[in-house]
């Protein structure tokens, strides 16, 4: 009998208000809903119509991607006392757009970024007992934290988190949630509740009867130690980010590893790593082709913008296509509002300039080289081949695909890749059951021995 191959798991991620998403070219122009308003630029408002939301989502579920995923924005960003210029369009709720996609999708998995220092127990577990209800057992929740000041700005309590604080705030939130969702037993009347901890206390009766998938499935993004351990007492889904295949088995072999002493077993935890990719019909069409999107991502004004944000001091003086500058970075800088600076400027600062020197880059082609590339480059064979070996050396166990044109940045790869995977017989050809943790082959509530 032959070996049966590690299956992929798909998902789709709607593309954000970012450089990584490619404004300028036709496919990612507007779809606006006639008689609504639009963004000053057009492109934009593909950010916010719903035609745009319901295509991407179509077009994962003809794919028989497991979910589709959307982030999220608590404030506008700002850079140099500015509204940042993607920002302009807004960005919607999470859970109102997904409780409307529910609605014209059957058995893609709907996932929304909540934010864990910014809400509520009992209400966020009862919006997402909605969703559940609503959309068939379909709902997953991506908690993400923030120790923003800048965000927490937007909030009656002017609520910030100390670093240290937010992820003990993020595991009992979910630990709250959980007893919340259980305190409506299956086939029986609620029970009442009480919860007193550190963050929260609280008691009452649940308002949402149990829904179909018991607990909506829970997506951790974080690449951090502390993120990796709560991932792996708290999450069904880690969304991480990794560029090699020695990189991913090494994330993927720490995360595993850590479920045994939270009495979970590795599959009860899927790693799924958000990538990017570029189809072509011959390989060097895939490089040309992305070395083309990587320019429109990174415009003269993008390169000086992303350097500002490690360097901490506004550099607009200085020229794109010149080198890099000899001035240090400000580690304390506050140039840049609601956007995370990763890693300790002064190191990104010097590995930029010795890549810089090493090969001769000006500033937007250090930035270009540096700063993020496709995941997965090549002709429809490639790809899938390049897929297929991630998930069997066990650097994963799928993808979030993050495409860089809305709305029609997915449809290239269900055409021309998923059969290709469906051939190799690593990912399914038909849906197999109704609701996300069907579809993910995890436990429901209750089974875990």
């Amino acid at each position: 009998m032959s070996r049966q191959h590690k299956q992929i798991h798909l998902a789709a991620h709607f593309p954000g208000v970012n450089n990584t998403t490619v404004w300028t070219v036709p496919p990612a122009g507007p779809t606006t809903t006639p008689g609504r308003c639009a963004s000053r630029n057009p492109a934009l408002g593909s950010q916010i119509d719903f035609a745009s939301f319901e295509h991407l989502a179509r077009t994962a579920e003809r794919g028989l991607f497991d979910f589709f995923f959307l982030a999220e924005g608590l404030r506008l960003r700002e850079h140099n006392g500015r509204i940042h210029d993607l920002d302009v369009v807004g960005r919607p709720e999470s859970i109102t757009v997904l409780n409307a996609l529910a609605a014209v999708t059957e058995r893609l998995g709907l996932a929304a970024t909540v934010n864990a220092t910014f809400n509520e127990p009992y209400e966020l577990a009862r919006r997402l007992a909605s969703l559940d209800h609503l959309s068939g057992g379909r709902a997953a929740w991506n908690v993400v934290t923030s120790s923003d000041a800048f965000t927490g700005e937007n909030f009656r309590r002017g609520g910030f988190l100390d670093r240290a604080d937010r992820y003990t705030r993020a595991a009992e939130f979910v630990a709250t949630a959980r007893e919340l969702w259980d305190s409506w037993p299956p086939d029986a009347p609620p029970r009442p509740f009480a919860h007193t901890g550190r963050h929260f206390t609280i008691d009452g009766e649940f308002g949402v009867e149990r829904s179909p998938q018991g607990h909506p499935v829970v997506i951790q993004a974080g690449d951090s130690d502390e993120g990796r351990e709560f991932a792996a007492s708290a999450a069904d889904i880690i969304f991480t980010r990794h560029g090699s295949l020695e990189a991913g088995r090494a994330f993927y072999a720490d995360v595993k590893r850590r479920l045994a002493r939270y009495g979970r077993a590795p599959e009860e935890l899927k790693i799924m790593p958000g990538v990017t990719l570029v189809l072509g019909d011959t390989a060097a069409d895939a490089q040309e082709k992305a070395a083309e999107i990587r320019l429109q991502q990174v415009s003269p004004q993008t390169a000086l913008l992303t350097l500002e944000q490690i360097w901490g001091v506004d550099l607009s003086g200085y020229d794109p296509d010149g080198p890099l500058p000899d001035i240090d970075p400000d580690p304390d800088a506050q140039l840049t509002q609601g956007r995370v600076r990763h890693g300790d400027p002064l190191a990104v600062a010097a590995k930029w300039r010795a890549l810089s020197e090493e090969k001769g880059l000006s500033i937007r082609q250090t930035v270009i080289e540096a700063s993020g590339r496709q995941s997965f480059i090549g002709t429809p064979e490639a790809v899938a081949a390049q897929l297929a070996e991630f998930v069997a050396a066990d650097a994963a166990d799928g993808f979030i695909l993050v495409p860089h044109l809305t709305p029609g940045g997915l449809d290239d790869f269900v055409e021309r890749v998923v059969p290709l995977l469906q051939e190799r017989g690593v990912f399914r050809t038909a849906y197999t059951g109704t609701t996300l943790r069907d579809h993910l082959g995890l436990p429901y509530p209750g089974e875990r021995g």
